[in-house]
């Protein structure tokens, strides 16, 4: 299924660090668009998005941010809104 990542990092310090390292992971950045990825997921849909919290939290931590909140699509499943929490070191779904 193809996967579609929207990423809002704010402050990003090194962007080419963080996207090499979403592209080691699968995730090439969309041709015309800013922080906005595609790739291909060949898990259940629940180890998909485990993989791209994971995923973005690495790229997250080889470079300095102020915030940072995701939004992604696995095929025809929109999923949740999350935020990173710098406290906790993870992402939390936003309840809207």
């Amino acid at each position: 299924m193809k996967v579609i990542l929207i990423v809002d990092a704010k402050n990003l310090g090194d962007k080419n660090i963080f996207e090499k390292h979403l592209k080691r992971e699968g995730f090439l950045p969309v041709e015309g668009e800013d922080f906005a990825y595609e790739g291909e997921a060949h898990t259940h849909l629940f180890n998909t998005r485990a993989f791209i919290l994971e995923v973005v939290s690495k790229g997250l931590s080889k470079t300095e941010f102020s915030s940072c909140g995701i939004i992604f699509q696995v095929g025809e499943n929109p999923m949740e809104i999350y935020k990173f929490d710098k406290n906790k070191n993870i992402f939390a779904e936003v309840k809207v």
